[in-house]
C-alpha cells in the first residue's frame, strides 16, 4: 500500500486551501462576468468589479497600504520586472541617478534583471555581501550607497535559507537618501508581520501561491507617488499593466488566502521547523544554512550533509514519498550550485549536500518524525557507498 506523500517544497508553491478553491469556483461558475471598467456597466460586471475592489482592500490592509496602491499581476516575475525595470525606465537619467543595488542571495529572476540593465550600458549595478547566516551587513550596505543610487532591491526573506532581513532599518536608510526600495516579500507575506509605511517600502511583491492561494496571480504594492513605466502597450488611463479581463477567480482566491492566514498556522510551522532542525543536526557532519530563531522563516529548514550529493538524497527520499529540494548543481537546470549557499562563504560541496525542507500548515508533526527517520537512514546509507564518506560516516569533523 502506497504511503501518503509528504510535500516539503512549499517555498516553490503550496497546496490550495479548500475554502480558497470554493471562492474561486464561485467566481468561475456563477459570478464570472468581466469587471465593468466604469460605473455604467451592467450589474453583473459591477458585482465583479466590486468584488475585485474588496479583494484589493483585503490585501492592502494586511500590509497597511492603501487599496489604490495594490496592482494585481500574474506572478512574482512580472512583479520583479514591473518594479525594477518600470522604476528605472520611468526615471530621467539626466540627473545622474543610475546606480542600482541588490544582494548576492536574491532570487535568480531579480539577478537576471540586474544583469540585463547592466548590459544596457546606462546603469551601474552592485551586489551587496551577506554574512554566514545570509544577513545583510547594514554598515557596509550604507557605505555602498552613493549620490547616484536610484534603487535598492532586497528580499524580505530568502527562498532557500529562510533568513529574514531587517527591512525597517534598510527602508529607513533608503528613505533618508531618497532611494527607492523594492522588497520581494513573496516568501514572508502572512508569515512575518509587514507594515509598508513603517518599513518605508516603495514597492513590494506579494505572491498568492506561496500562501495556499491559486497560481498565476500576485500583487505589486506601488507606493503612491512612485512612477513606473509601462512594459507592455495596451494599458488604459495610466495603468501600468495591459488592458484585459482581470483574473477575477484568482484575485478572489488570493484575497481569501490572505483572510484565512492565521498566526496559529505560523506557530504550527515553527514547531515543526524547530523539530526538524534539532533532530537533523544530530546527524554527524551536518550544518544549518541560514539564520536561527526569529531571524528565520517559520516554514524553512535548510541543512547540508557532508560527504553526500543532495540529488542522491532527494531521489531516495522521493522513493519514500517525501518531496524536497536541494542546492546541488545536478538538480539545477543550468548545472550550477546554489548561488545562495555559495554567497554565505560556503563551499561547492556544502551546496551539493544541501537539503531544503519548506513547510505549510497542512504538514503534521507525525510527518516530521517520518522525515527525520528517513533522512537519517538515507544519509548513513549514502555515506557508506560514497568514496568521500565511507571513512567519516560516523565521525564529527566540526562541520
Amino acid at each position: 500500500m502506497s504511503r501518503k506523500l509528504i510535500y516539503l517544497d512549499n517555498a516553490k508553491t503550496t497546496q490550495i486551501d479548500p475554502s480558497v478553491f470554493a471562492e474561486m469556483k464561485k467566481y468561475s461558475e456563477k459570478l464570472y462576468a468581466a469587471p465593468s471598467s466604469t460605473e455604467y456597466g451592467h450589474s453583473f460586471g459591477l458585482r465583479a468589479r466590486e468584488a475585485v475592489e474588496t479583494a484589493r482592500e483585503t490585501i492592502a490592509k494586511k500590509i497597511n497600504a492603501e487599496p489604490s496602491e495594490i496592482v494585481f499581476t500574474s506572478g512574482e516575475i512580472e512583479n520583479d520586472n514591473l518594479a525594477i525595470k518600470g522604476a528605472c525606465f520611468a526615471h530621467d537619467l539626466k540627473d545622474g541617478k543610475n546606480h542600482i543595488i541588490t544582494t548576492k542571495i536574491e532570487r535568480k529572476p531579480i539577478l537576471d534583471i540586474f544583469k540585463m540593465l547592466e548590459g544596457m550600458g546606462c546603469y551601474k549595478t552592485s551586489y551587496a555581501e551577506v554574512d554566514r547566516q545570509g544577513v545583510l551587513n547594514l554598515t557596509e550596505f550604507e557605505k555602498s550607497l552613493t549620490n547616484s543610487t536610484l534603487l535598492v532591491a532586497v528580499q524580505h526573506a530568502n527562498q532557500e535559507i529562510g533568513t529574514i532581513q531587517d527591512i525597517e532599518k534598510i527602508g529607513e536608510i533608503c528613505r533618508k537618501r531618497g532611494i527607492m526600495l523594492y522588497v520581494d516579500a513573496s516568501q514572508s507575506f502572512t508569515k512575518v508581520p509587514i507594515d509598508v509605511k513603517r518599513m518605508n517600502v516603495d514597492l513590494m511583491s506579494l505572491s498568492s501561491d506561496k500562501i495556499n492561494g491559486p497560481k498565476g496571480v500576485a500583487a505589486l504594492y506601488v507606493r503612491s507617488g512612485i512612477r513606473l513605466q509601462r512594459l507592455f502597450e495596451g494599458g488604459e488611463g495610466g495603468e501600468i499593466r495591459p488592458s484585459g479581463i482581470p483574473n477575477v477567480p484568482g484575485i478572489m482566491g488570493f484575497a481569501r488566502a490572505v483572510e484565512i492566514a492565521d498566526e496559529k498556522n505560523n506557530e504550527h510551522m515553527r514547531k515543526m521547523r524547530d523539530y526538524l532542525i534539532e533532530n537533523l543536526l544530530k546527524i554527524p557532519n551536518t550544518r544549518l544554512n541560514g539564520a536561527k530563531g526569529e531571524k528565520r522563516l517559520p516554514s524553512n529548514v535548510n541543512v547540508s550533509f557532508k560527504f553526500i550529493e543532495g540529488e542522491s538524497l532527494l531521489m531516495h527520499l522521493d522513493s519514500k514519498g517525501i518531496a524536497a529540494t536541494t542546492g546541488s548543481a545536478c538538480f539545477s537546470s543550468n548545472l550550477q550550485a546554489s548561488h545562495v549557499i555559495l554567497a554565505l562563504g560556503l563551499k561547492h560541496e556544502d551546496a551539493h549536500g544541501s537539503l531544503r525542507l519548506t513547510l505549510s500548515k497542512f504538514n503534521t508533526m507525525a510527518e516530521m518524525t517520518r522525515v527525520v527517520a528517513s533522512a537519517k537512514k538515507m544519509v548513513e546509507k549514502l555515506r557508506k557507498i560514497s568514496p568521500f564518506g565511507a571513512d567519516n560516516a560516523g565521525s564529527d569533523v566540526n562541520y
